[in-house]
């Protein structure tokens, strides 16, 4: 197995050795500049989602420096919502539409009303295939890997505690992406030797009532064998915290729980004040709604996408002790200026 080591608590993903992690900027140095006013909408999957809402702060943000109006409709965690959010982007005759955290798969017929409008759309997260051209008329689906986060917090759960580990992992088989990281977290832990004792399928959505029965009923299942939770997404996290501590285990003593993605202020938070998280492999939100902005208006311009791919980042409550009081992994290297630049901004 590969062994990633870190720098600050955020990992060096390519690196065998530490180096200082994203320092530089690595993303696109050219690109047409800003085309002038422009209006958008930004589809989000469900905004109570940590990592949707960061993304769609940095897209605001960057639209603000591009000079485009912007409007978030939010599809409330649920298909049909999704899907009339869609519909209204298409109403309000939108220049851009940005997808922001569901899978292009399941609104493939609403989105094919986009494509046949010819309006450009990129997205965050809609499937597996990251960067340029992605499946459903998407311009570029701006991610990190996916594969690497799932193997990053897999390895984490192996150097905590060995492999004599009882791994129960958490995903929502409503999302291409979610199953694929589900079964690398499987694969990961399994070829190092751990032993994953449940694979459980629960609607993101509905983690804020499915939760906190499922944890009581893991724990009567599997007492203390169940040593790791991990999940393709904090908001698990969200709500597993009160059962684990309802049947009287400390922090440190029940399942140390380690996500996938994506990093949200509630996970750091929980990361930082030992409240039943232990890590989460971050991905850069504010960095990949600039990034985003960027896209969109290279494919409003019929110009070629950039293909960067940003870098995920190992969580540790050292590593947040080391970067102060922020609450979300915003990499100290200047997007803001690189993209303005670009945008002659």
């Amino acid at each position: 197995m590969q062994k990633r080591t870190f720098l600050a608590g955020l990992i060096a993903t390519t690196m065998m050795t530490a180096v200082p992690a994203l320092a530089e900027w690595d993303g696109p140095t050219a690109g047409p500049t800003a085309a002038e006013g422009k209006s958008i909408v930004v589809v989000a999957g469900d905004l109570k989602n940590g990592g949707i809402l960061g993304v769609t702060t940095g897209v605001e943000e960057a639209a603000e420096k591009i000079g485009w109006d912007v409007r978030v409709l939010d599809g409330a965690g649920s298909i049909q919502g999704r899907t009339a959010a869609i519909g209204q982007a298409l109403a309000l005759k939108a220049d851009g539409i940005i997808i922001n955290g569901f899978d292009a798969v399941e609104q493939q017929a609403a989105l094919e009303g986009v494509v046949a409008a010819d309006v450009p759309m990129v997205a965050w997260h809609s499937g597996p295939k990251i960067g340029c051209d992605a499946p459903g008329g998407i311009f570029a689906n701006v991610s990190t890997d996916a594969m690497t986060v799932s193997e990053v917090a897999a390895e984490w759960a192996i150097e905590d505690g060995g492999t004599d580990i009882g791994v129960v992992i958490f995903t929502d088989s409503t999302y291409q992406i979610a199953i694929d990281k589900a079964d690398r977290l499987k694969e990961t832990v399994e070829a190092a030797g751990g032993k994953v004792l449940e694979y459980v399928d629960t609607p993101i959505a509905d983690t804020s009532t499915r939760m906190g029965p499922l944890t009581t009923s893991l724990l009567q299942k599997y007492g203390e064998s169940w040593t790791h939770a991990l999940a393709i997404n904090d908001l698990y996290f969200d709500f597993m915290g009160p059962s684990l501590a309802a049947a009287g285990l400390a922090p440190d003593a029940g399942p140390q729980a380690g996500s996938a993605g994506d990093g949200s202020e509630a996970a750091f938070q929980r990361i930082r004040s030992n409240g039943y998280q232990a890590i989460t492999v971050a991905e850069p939100l504010n960095l990949q709604g600039w990034q985003l902005v960027d896209e969109l208006n290279r494919a409003i311009q019929g110009e070629a996408c950039s293909g960067y791919v940003t870098s995920p980042a190992l969580v540790t409550p050292e590593g947040l002790a080391k970067m102060g009081d922020s609450n979300a992994f915003d990499p100290d290297i200047p997007y803001r200026d690189a993209y303005a630049t670009i945008w002659g901004k």
